[in-house]
């Protein structure tokens, strides 16, 4: 499909200024990647998967991410480090420049839509001039159906162009490349980065500041899997915490791994794809990824096996990010469509290295709110020169890089569908217990799956609980299949006097890093602080 019906699009006016010769709309799959190879954008792995390559940027940009600044921003936004300030009239700038330089190459043209929920559907088109990031946005984005395009009237657009880079002297950016959202003209302006996941994260955040205010739905940065009864759980975590493991279970089936929506009766997911980390993949680690990367399906920054064409996953010569972007029917137990019931249980995942929180516990809607804004986990001591114990690693609600919104607005929201829903949450440790890293050991995986199970399956509803002394969790007495002092933080370590020491300096870390959100939190988020163990 060459070019764009009338019916389909009545605001042309982009498209009318694309030379017809150079337009190419709505592109199936198998067109895109003739085009990439064509092009010379990319190269066919053993699976029949497109390897492509990101350029200079390997990852997000947070430092070079803006939205403008105007009459619909200027008292909603979060303004700080994560949303920076663009002048309107510099946007109209760039965007006039960026539209010239799209009359002049080859433009790929998709419309697509986000959300799986039709009542808060946001049609996209998006304009590329690689053929690969097109068929990016053809896995990431929901699909519309022949039928559904020729009413298809776009809401959002997004201009990427990689080669076009910013004059930070004169265009107000802080270097050649650039994300720039503006939420009045509707519209996401990408220039000097390859980096795929821009566009993806561009719409998140459109999400994140639309649906919240707009229609009362939580937006989430969490997985979301359903069981054979119907249940869903929910799964939030930073990087390296075991999200996507946990959530990838063959007996439940996959509603989406990353964006969600949270409405008064369903969870849907956002996008039409699964965009994960592919560093070190094996069958017999990630089965459901693996098999997935099959033709049609992304992979990016990677290589080969020396004189194949199989990738090797181990291999981060050009980045650690190497990730794949797949369609999610790649993955056999997905759900079509991506919607299911509000959450029966979710789950805080985070890899604790001091060792000290337990490897499950319940947690109070005070609790929740504050794990929540706080969205915690460690990174491991000893991975970098100098680093002699543990890091902590805040991002409110596991995901403050997209979040337009301050993060009390959502950490609220969290709260009144607790009290409509009575869903358990649950904080994960999947971290280190009997001591921090290079003391104790980390918790099993077989534990964090039986622990898991039985929240899933209510069983632990049947048991007792108690409180951790300085974090105020509750703590079950007993969990199928896990030994009884696996439970107990305090009773791992064998040393109470370092262990209350240990767990200060966390709660500590805690309260430090709660301290810029405090003004703008009531007492019942406050309720969820830890306290300090007087010795």
């Amino acid at each position: 499909m060459n070019s764009p019906s009338v019916k389909a699009n009545r605001d042309v006016s982009l498209i009318e200024r694309i030379p017809p010769i150079n337009l190419r709309y709505q592109l199936s799959p198998t067109e895109l990647v003739e085009e990439a190879l064509e092009n010379k954008e990319g190269q066919l792995t053993s699976t029949g998967a497109l390897m492509c390559d990101t350029g200079q940027f390997t990852g997000r940009s947070p430092k070079d991410r803006y939205l403008v600044k105007d009459a619909i921003t200027e008292n909603e936004v979060w303004w700080g480090d994560i949303n920076q300030p663009f002048d309107p009239d510099k946007f109209d700038s760039l965007q006039q420049r960026m539209v010239k330089e799209l009359q002049n190459k080859k433009v790929y043209v998709r419309d697509a839509y986000a959300c799986a929920e039709s009542a808060y559907q946001l049609n996209i088109r998006v304009f590329t001039t690689q053929a690969w990031h097109n068929l990016f946005c053809y896995n990431m984005f929901l699909r519309p159906t022949e039928s559904e395009l020729q009413a298809f009237v776009p809401e959002f657009t997004i201009i990427h162009i990689p080669e076009f880079k910013a004059n930070p002297e004169t265009d107000g950016t802080r270097q050649e490349n650039f994300a720039i959202i503006n939420l009045k003209k509707n519209m996401i302006l990408i220039g000097g980065t390859g980096y795929a996941g821009e566009i993806k994260k561009g719409i998140f955040s459109v999400l994140n500041f639309r649906l919240p205010l707009r229609e009362k739905v939580l937006s989430m940065h969490c997985s979301a899997n359903q069981g054979k009864k119907g249940d869903t759980a929910l799964f939030f975590g930073l990087s390296g915490t075991g999200k996507t493991t946990l959530s990838a279970d063959p007996d439940r089936n996959l509603i989406g791994d990353d964006e969600h929506g949270w409405a008064e009766d369903s969870i849907f997911n956002f996008e039409g794809g699964c965009y994960a980390k592919v560093i070190d993949l094996t069958h017999k680690k990630e089965p459901e990824i693996y098999d997935a990367i099959r033709y049609g399906a992304i992979v990016e920054n990677t290589r080969f096996h020396t004189g194949t064409r199989e990738v090797d996953y181990a291999n981060i010569s050009v980045t650690q990010n190497t990730r794949t972007s797949y369609p999610i029917h790649h993955i056999d137990n997905a759900l079509t469509p991506s919607t299911g019931s509000i959450p029966n249980n979710i789950f805080f995942l985070t890899c604790d290295a001091f060792g000290v929180l337990p490897p499950i516990s319940r947690l109070s809607k005070g609790q929740a709110m504050y794990h929540f804004i706080s969205g915690y986990t460690a990174k491991v001591a000893g991975t970098e020169e100098g680093v002699k114990e543990p890091q902590t690693t805040f991002s409110a609600c596991f995901g403050a890089p997209f979040l337009p919104l301050h993060p009390t607005v959502y950490a609220r929201m969290l709260g009144e569908k607790m009290d409509e829903s009575q869903v358990n949450i649950w904080l994960v440790n999947t971290g280190w217990s009997g001591g921090a890293y290079g003391v104790g050991e980390r918790i099993r995986l077989s534990y964090t799956r039986a622990m898991i199970t039985a929240a899933l399956n209510g069983d632990l509803n049947q048991v007792g609980f108690r409180k951790h002394t300085i974090f105020g969790v509750e703590i079950p007495n007993s969990c199928p299949g896990v030994p009884h002092k696996v439970l107990s933080p305090r009773v791992m370590w064998n040393d109470d006097e370092v262990f209350y020491q240990t767990s200060n300096r966390l709660a500590q870390a805690f309260i430090d890093n709660f301290a810029q959100y405090q003004e703008y939190a009531d007492d019942e988020i406050m309720s969820g602080a830890p306290h300090l163990h007087n010795e």
